[in-house]
C-alpha cells in the first residue's frame, strides 16, 4: 500500500479506535457520496438538475441529503444565485478535492483486480451451490 504498513491495534476499547480510517470511510464512501463527488471532480460546478442527469439512479429526496451532509462535511460549496428563478450550483471544495488521489488509488486497484474479484465469487458461488 505504497509504503503504508497496517499496525495492529493494542486491545482498544472503544471499537472506533480499532480502526483509524473509519471516520474517513465513514464519511467518503457513504451511498452516493463517491459518485458524487466523482462527478463534481469530473465535470466542475453542477447545478441539482445537472447531478441528477449524470447520476440517474439517485431520487431527488437522496441528492439533496447527500449534498447536505457533503456541504456540511466540507466536502461540497453550495453557490446560491439570487436570480429569478433562483439558481444554485454545487462543485467541490479544496478539501474534496484533495481526495482525489484517493479516488485514483482505488480506480487503479480496481482496474487491476475486480476481475479477480469477479472470478473468486463465482468460484465461491459454484462451491456453495453444490
Amino acid at each position: 500500500m505504497g509504503g503504508t504498513t497496517w499496525k495492529a491495534a493494542t486491545a482498544p476499547t472503544d471499537p472506533a479506535l480499532a480502526c483509524p480510517i473509519a471516520p474517513v470511510v465513514d464519511i467518503v464512501f457513504s451511498r452516493w457520496t463517491t459518485p458524487i463527488l466523482w462527478t463534481l471532480n469530473e465535470h466542475g460546478r453542477q447545478r441539482f438538475v445537472e447531478l441528477q442527469r449524470r447520476i440517474t439512479a439517485i431520487t431527488p429526496k437522496v441528492l439533496t441529503q447527500r449534498l447536505r451532509q457533503l456541504e456540511r462535511d466540507g466536502l461540497v460549496v453550495r453557490t446560491y444565485h439570487p436570480e429569478v428563478p433562483p439558481r444554485v450550483e454545487y462543485e467541490i471544495s479544496d478539501l474534496g478535492r484533495s481526495l482525489a488521489p484517493l479516488f485514483a488509488h482505488l480506480a487503479d486497484w480496481a482496474d487491476a483486480h475486480l476481475d479477480q474479484v469477479e472470478r473468486s465469487r463465482r468460484d465461491y458461488d459454484d462451491t456453495s451451490a453444490r
